[in-house]
């Protein structure tokens, strides 16, 4: 298996592990954007966000949370972003499902969700939404 984030979840690659359980860890980012910056992983491999299986995917959440409550503390950040991205086209650096907690302090250079994409002014789709949930209950 040549999945870094598999090799960390096995013991095969060093990484400063913060929290840990049967399915779901979390480690140091190792080319981090700012202090503190944390992996949160589900043990299994898997590649996309829509093949999480959800009560994994709630399991990595509750994980988030309690170590974003730890860092912040540990480091008195006043803010958290937490991130997902999900595809090459998203920015996924690696194809193993992962969120990005993000300390964040005054004056850091970061942007919000917003400054990902250049603001442009749309509306809500309503023909979206209905596809969207016929999609749900379907």
């Amino acid at each position: 298996m040549t999945c870094p984030f598999c090799r960390i979840a096995k013991g095969e690659l060093p990484a400063h592990i913060l929290y840990e359980d049967l399915e779901v860890m979390a480690f140091l980012d190792a080319a981090p954007m700012a202090p503190g910056h944390t992996l949160v992983v589900p043990k299994a491999h898997v590649e996309r966000f829509a093949e999480l299986p959800e009560d994994l995917a709630g399991k990595m959440f509750s994980a988030a949370v309690r170590v974003g409550r730890a860092l912040q503390e540990a480091l008195s950040a006043p803010g958290l972003t937490v991130g997902l991205n999900d595809g090459r086209a998203a920015g996924q650096g690696v194809p193993h499902v992962h969120l990005h907690l993000v300390p964040r302090f005054p004056g850091d250079g970061g942007g919000s969700l917003h400054s990902i994409l250049p603001y442009r002014r749309l509306r809500p789709d309503p023909e979206l939404a209905e596809k969207v949930k016929a999609l749900l209950s379907g």
